[in-house]
């Protein structure tokens, strides 16, 4: 958690707000109430009161027991026993062993019930919609799109809590990256531990640190992690090295339903034609940029590198204090990335694989036939595009990285802005951000001859190697309980803005959160998601540190372009002969 203290505020990028479902709870809640309170015919419905009663803890991740259910019926004590045994010979209640001696229970409401409440929720909304506001009142709007057309698309249910707890001495024990979609999984902590039954302590750290704590953590007899996130162009190196288990040997993988996932995620996660990972998150990078501002400059969104070039001269105004564009250009890691992206622009991956429709060939990159491609024409291109875009860069540019591109852009003063969706928070969530409701999603605009790309990003969570045998099947759970369509939908309600699967970025709720759903979805089903622009090659991370020291000399003009490249090439050349003879 510490890891990310001072990148985001946790108030801010995980809003507590309830969910709908939840809302309809409290609402149907006072209305009983009111009911009951106002007409002395009407006595109370055990039924819906301990429903309720059901569902409103498991939102609230709050332990029932059947005491407490028995009293929130409202009728009396022997009355609420024979409902309450009805309920379970119905299947609506499910009871989970609290001790050991099996004689505790607490009480959670079935599948079956979360499914029934999902469908009457959404029932209750567009009746009430039809009833007292709609667009034929003149009323707001904004909530219309449960009479709409994202009707036709199914909502994903809420969490269910697993039937048995997880047995796993001392909780699951996770490794995540301190980003805001795993900080938003800390915050719902609470709710996880009551799905699984099970304690959860997760640590988190920043994208370097978490690739030496993963290494070292292969190093040890066993496993400190049940689970652990990796960066998705860390797979193949992670697998070559043997520190993930492939997850064909712990699982059956139709569990997940890989269909679900964004194609680009999923192969991503594979090596070797074996799956190592599930997409936990699911980040392409996209162009950000501000759509009042180009309203007012009567400018049209780029789709072209020309085109993005043109847009950030015309807003760029340092006088003012405002700057063309922001993008990573810190020297190493950060910069190295954008090296990488900004070749696919131009059409090129940094390695040489084969030229396939939609893009470039991924599935034989374990058979280790491949080299760098740096030292080229459309290196160059990228090389020359980034001397270009540093005009019109903020003074501080070549100090930026992750985090640090995407809080001015938030402040209002950078026009356009290379960011991850997950990063999309710090001015979505913020009403005090002139970004904020103005913000217009993109894939990378593209050089001449090439096709508009947005770089798959992200982290997947898989099972170390080295963990002992008996957590593995308690780690599994664990794994398709984190990575199911129902949690993507919490961490999206409680401020994410990234998504492994199709089905959640269809949830009509999931839509109403932010336009960037749609927009990735959009891109998906046009092939623009792509990972192939870091292809997850074990010598991907030292390539891209490469990169990100040649090209920084580039840009503090100690080298020109062309030398730059060179450089880069021979570096990478030694070091794929280097990993050959190894």
């Amino acid at each position: 958690m510490n890891a990310m203290k001072g990148h985001m505020d946790q108030g801010s990028a995980a809003p507590q707000a309830k969910s709908e479902m939840l809302q309809m709870v409290s609402f149907l809640d006072d209305l009983s109430d009111e009911l009951d309170r106002g007409m002395d015919l009407v006595v109370p419905n055990p039924y819906l009161r301990m429903a309720l009663h059901l569902l409103e803890g498991y939102f609230d991740a709050k332990t029932i027991t059947p005491t407490s259910l028995i009293g929130a019926s409202q009728v009396p004590y022997a009355t609420a026993t024979r409902r309450m045994k009805e309920m379970l010979d119905a299947g609506l209640i499910e009871q989970r062993p609290r001790t050991k001696s099996g004689k505790s229970f607490s009480m959670h409401p079935s599948e079956k019930l979360l499914d029934h409440w999902a469908k009457l929720s959404s029932r209750i909304r567009r009746l009430a919609e039809a009833q007292f506001g709609g667009r034929e009142r003149g009323t707001d709007t904004k909530d219309y799109f449960f009479g709409g057309s994202y009707m036709s698309a199914q909502t994903v249910p809420p969490l269910k809590v697993l039937p048995e707890p997880l047995k796993v001495p001392g909780g699951v024990r996770v490794l995540v990256h301190g980003d805001p979609t795993f900080m938003v999984m800390e915050t719902l902590k609470r709710q996880f531990e009551q799905a699984i039954g099970s304690q959860i302590h997760q640590r988190a750290f920043s994208i370097d640190r978490l690739r030496e704590e993963a290494l070292r953590n292969a190093e040890r007899k066993t496993s400190r992690y049940d689970i652990i996130a990796l960066d998705l162009p860390w797979v193949g190196e992670y697998a070559e090295r043997g520190m993930l288990m492939p997850l064909d040997e712990a699982m059956d993988i139709a569990r997940l339903d890989p269909a679900d996932f964004h194609t680009a995620g999923w192969k991503a996660a594979h090596w070797g034609g074996r799956p190592y990972g599930v997409p936990a998150q699911t980040t392409p990078e996209l162009l950000f940029y501000r759509k009042d501002l180009f309203a007012k400059a009567g400018l049209e969104p780029p789709a072209t590198t020309e085109g993005l070039l043109t847009a950030a001269a015309a807003l760029h105004d340092p006088a003012r204090g405002r700057y063309g564009i922001a993008w990573n250009a810190a020297r190493g890691t950060a910069l190295g990335h954008t090296v990488l992206m900004t070749m696919a622009d131009f059409g090129q991956p940094v390695l040489n694989l084969p030229k396939i429709a939609g893009g470039f060939e991924t599935d034989r990159l374990s058979d280790r036939n491949y080299q760098p491609t740096i030292d080229t024409e459309a290196g160059l291109h990228a090389a020359e595009f980034l001397m270009e875009l540093l005009k019109y860069s903020p003074p501080d540019i070549l100090s930026m990285s992750w985090y640090e591109r995407v809080r001015p852009y938030a402040a209002g003063t950078i026009a356009m802005a290379y960011g991850y969706t997950l990063l999309a928070p710090y001015f979505e969530l913020d009403e005090s951000s002139p970004a904020c409701g103005q913000t217009g999603y993109l894939p990378h605009p593209a050089g001449p001859g090439a096709s508009p790309v947005a770089p798959v990003g992200g982290y997947v969570m898989g099972i170390p190697a080295n963990l002992p045998p008996d957590r593995v099947p308690a780690a599994v759970e664990a794994l398709t309980v984190f990575t199911s369509p129902a949690a993507q939908k919490m961490y999206v309600q409680n401020g994410s803005r990234t998504n492994p699967r199709y089905s959640v970025g269809a949830d009509p709720e999931v839509r109403r959160t932010s336009p960037i759903f749609e927009a990735v979805d959009g891109m998906s089903w046009r092939d623009e998601l792509q990972f192939w622009p870091r292809p997850p090659v074990p010598e991907i991370c030292d390539i891209i540190q490469i990169c990100g020291e040649e090209f920084h000399d580039m840009l503090r003009g100690i080298v020109p372009p062309r030398e730059a490249l060179r450089k880069a090439q021979d570096r990478a050349d030694a070091l794929m002969r280097h990993h050959k003879t190894t």
